[in-house]
């Protein structure tokens, strides 16, 4: 019995060491999201370390962003990180509270300042626009109706080439991310030239997804939503942030 009992135990303690372990998946989007970034991003480590504070230990595969989607959607890892929130994606994933805030503005060359309220006032601007990006509901629709042409391009870096070349006008980033790139690849000249429009084009916030389609999933959410606000109330998010910033006082 003492061994039957003892291999159960033994059991048991491998299920339970399995269920406190999640993969995820990732992508690339300095400084949030990188598999070659300190911690894979500054997102991946406060997902990290919100779960850690559950006892939960995370697991990281890098795809391209509709693979990772993909995967996770399926059920074929457990969820993904970091993503916008829609009604569309609710209906298959388990939506974290806000893990990161995230605003877009309008980058633009500083010999050419312009003011704007609404999109109606981008009209006769050429504008940019990286593929697959939503910047908006009213920046979308402007883009789909006719009424704002937009030059997509490949890639955000493609778009900040094109800027600084005069190629486009103005063209929407993420502030933190833009800030990034523009201090990890582009010179202190480079930078010079570039500013943006204080009025943001958009402002959301940034989740961790875990599929509708995992079992267990529903309450590890909410553990790992736990975590989150132990880490947030503890400042070590905020302090994150602060620390990923630093280097950026160099661009004007």
């Amino acid at each position: 019995m003492r061994i039957v009992s003892l291999c159960i135990c033994l059991l048991l303690g491998a299920n339970s060491a399995l269920a406190e372990e999640v993969r995820l998946t990732n992508g690339e989007w300095p400084p949030y999201l990188g598999q070659a970034l300190p911690h894979q991003g500054i997102a991946s480590r406060i997902v990290a370390e919100a779960f850690a504070l559950e006892g939960i230990k995370v697991h990281w595969d890098f795809y391209p962003w509709a693979r990772s989607l993909m995967l996770a959607q399926r059920g074929q890892r457990a969820g993904t990180a970091v993503w916008l929130r829609s009604d569309e994606r609710d209906k298959d994933f388990y939506v974290s509270d806000p893990v990161l805030d995230s605003s877009y503005y309008l980058f633009h060359r500083t010999d050419h300042r312009f003011n704007w309220q609404t999109v109606n006032d981008l009209k006769g601007l050429n504008v940019g626009g990286a593929n697959g990006f939503d910047y908006g509901a009213a920046f979308q629709q402007a883009e789909a109706d006719g009424s704002l042409s937009v030059r997509r391009m490949t890639s955000e870096y493609l778009g900040l080439r094109q800027l600084l070349a005069g190629r486009i006008d103005v063209f929407p980033m993420d502030k933190t991310v833009a800030f990034d790139m523009l201090h990890q690849h582009f010179s202190a000249a480079e930078r010079a030239q570039l500013t943006f429009n204080p009025k943001p084009l958009r402002s959301d916030t940034l989740h961790l997804m875990l599929s509708r389609a995992v079992p267990g999933n529903a309450e590890l959410i909410a553990r790992f939503n736990a975590g989150l606000k132990q880490l947030r109330d503890s400042g070590k998010i905020a302090q994150y942030l602060i620390q990923a910033q630093q280097p950026l006082s160099l661009v004007p």
